[in-house]
């Protein structure tokens, strides 16, 4: 009895020393891998609870802020700095915050707030973005470059489509591609004239050696149709509430 006992206990160690430990082990660390990027995911994107509106003067983020948390129009409104308040959907809350379109004080405002942002409105005057194409181009290149904004949503709200003249979003889009393209030619120029500073090196934009498209870009930027005076701001809402 005692000698089936133990050629019973060998033959259990040799099943257990049979077992490949390979697999267990890949799995082991693909599992804590898994964990470390959602720890740091949440940690990057921890503490952004606001939404930016952003872009050049008279695009109208005024009258969409206004729209959006007090349900009115404003008929003249130039915001000479920030505007702050809570906007509310669906239980959740977010601060909303109306940067000032002026670039004196536009880049200045950004950098105070971009860190927290956890979605970027860029607000554009669709009927006078062909004769402003260049400082648009410019500014939304200055956003999507800074490595801050990297974890933001992007919307590019194509405003003021009540008038016959707006250009549609799809119009927009594909100017925006073609100057941006222009205005990453002239930027990376600058920066070899002067010299890299890893520091404050922006993000490169798009791929490079080809010509500039927003499907080459990791953050997701869409663009939408709206009129904050007829308070046509579906695309808007619908957009937050995603995200909030």
């Amino acid at each position: 009895m005692d000698k089936l006992n133990e050629n019973a206990r060998e033959r259990k160690q040799i099943k257990l020393g049979e077992i490949d430990t390979g697999p267990i082990l890949i799995a082991l660390l693909l599992g804590f891998i898994a964990v470390a990027l959602f720890v740091i995911l949440r940690r990057r994107t921890a503490g952004r609870k606001d939404f930016l509106l952003t872009g050049l003067s008279e695009s109208g983020k005024s009258a969409i802020f206004m729209q959006l948390l007090h349900g009115k129009f404003p008929t003249t409104f130039t915001s000479i700095k920030e505007n702050v308040g809570d906007y509310q959907a669906g239980g959740s809350t977010a601060r909303l915050v109306d940067i000032p379109g002026h670039y004196r004080v536009r880049d200045k405002c950004f950098e105070l707030y971009k860190h927290r942002a956890k979605g970027i409105v860029f607000v554009v005057d669709s009927v006078t973005v062909q004769k402003n194409i260049r400082d648009v181009a410019d500014s939304l290149y200055t956003i999507l470059t800074d490595s801050a904004t990297q974890p933001c949503s992007v919307l590019v709200l194509c405003n003021k489509q009540d008038q016959t003249t707006a250009k549609s979003a799809q119009v927009i889009e594909s100017m925006l591609e073609s100057e941006l393209n222009t205005v990453r030619d002239t930027r990376s120029r600058k920066l070899q004239s002067v010299g890299d500073d890893d520091v404050n090196k922006p993000v490169t934009l798009g791929k490079p050696g080809r010509d500039f498209e927003f499907s080459h870009l990791a953050q997701k930027v869409q663009f939408v149709e709206a009129s904050a005076k007829e308070q046509e701001l579906n695309p808007l809402t619908d957009w937050l509430a995603r995200l909030l």
